[in-house]
């Protein structure tokens, strides 16, 4: 089982989404906080970076939660650090949100 703590830049985004959202999000954390081997639509690594995203589709539109982990494998790791999460509405948002929580991570360590 592995322990799941947020930011508060991850809770702003949270709290400003709809119960339907907040709760297909809650079941996706409950998968990836209880299953070992997680299925790579669901939670991957980024390229050239030490975040991870979590992808939940919703009504035609992905919410992007952005995370890191203890670990060099996703398999191995026992703490998840829920880092922000957005909204995709182009590939753009990513290189803006990537180095957001890159900044939120530099701020907690």
């Amino acid at each position: 089982m592995r322990t799941i703590y947020r930011s508060m830049e991850f809770d702003l985004f949270y709290n400003s989404l709809s119960n339907k959202i907040q709760n297909k999000i809650d079941y996706a954390l409950n998968i990836i906080s209880e299953i070992k081997i997680i299925n790579s639509k669901l939670a991957k690594k980024l390229k050239n970076t030490n975040l991870y995203e979590l992808r939940i589709s919703i009504e035609n539109e992905y919410r992007i939660l952005l995370f890191t982990i203890d670990n060099e494998s996703l398999i191995e790791c026992n703490e998840i650090i829920l880092l922000n999460g957005f909204i995709k509405k182009s590939t753009k948002d990513y290189k803006k949100e990537i180095h957001k929580a890159q900044q939120i991570l530099n701020s907690l360590t």
